[in-house]
């Protein structure tokens, strides 16, 4: 083999060898590309899953402390004063009938509109009308019993009811906070005004006849 064979054989083994080298970093930059990418995506996909979890989380909390205020006894006793104000705005609004109902045994009230022209003073649930509120009390708002100014008291199941006029009767409910003290809700028949107050108040009882001084 001539010199200048052996430089060609040795210039195509080098430039041989070069393109090999070449190709290899090319390939093993790609091969670093392509993991960093990986690696990229891994790390976004971690991220946006923290996110939704914290999200959820955070719904969750905001759920939970939603349903801790509603239950305080405060809360509790709010929503039915507003109930039964509700009630007595809506008649004098609607010129419609509306009925409260204080149910001491189950915990719960309910408000509902009167339909049609009969009530049922003796069945009062069979009186025909559509509910429009109906709410359960927890231990933290406990009902006790119902007076009326006409003097009656109940323990068990009560009624008020409104129309254009005012409040067929007046009255009080009474209420125990998670700590027993006793707070009033008192129907005034004069003026629909409806109140909470703090203890079993008393209200002015209707006199006999023999008791009245002319």
């Amino acid at each position: 083999m001539t010199c200048s064979a052996r430089m060609q054989a040795k210039n195509v083994v080098r430039d041989t060898y070069c393109v090999m080298r070449t190709n290899n970093e090319t390939h093993a930059t790609t091969h670093d590309a392509r993991r960093n990418t990986r690696d990229a995506f891994t790390l976004t996909e971690l991220l946006v899953v923290l996110v939704i979890i914290s999200l959820f989380v955070m719904l969750i909390q905001v759920h939970l402390f939603g349903l801790l205020r509603k239950n305080t006894f405060k809360a509790q006793t709010q929503e039915l004063v507003s109930t039964i104000q509700m009630a007595a705005r809506a008649a004098a609004e609607t010129g419609e009938r509306y009925e409260i109902t204080i149910d001491i045994i189950q915990q719960s009230y309910e408000l509902k509109h009167i339909l049609g022209s009969e009530i049922y003073v003796d069945r009062p649930e069979e009186t025909p009308g559509e509910v429009i509120v109906q709410n359960n009390l927890t231990n933290n708002c406990r009902l006790v019993y119902v007076w009326f100014d006409d003097g009656i008291d109940t323990n068990t199941k009560a009624w008020f009811r409104v129309g254009p006029a005012g409040w067929q009767n007046g009255g009080k409910i009474v209420l125990h906070d998670e700590k027993e003290q006793p707070y009033s809700i008192v129907v005034n028949a004069l003026n629909r005004i409806v109140t909470l107050e703090e203890g079993d108040i008393q209200l002015l009882e209707p006199k006999l006849k023999n008791e009245l001084r002319f």
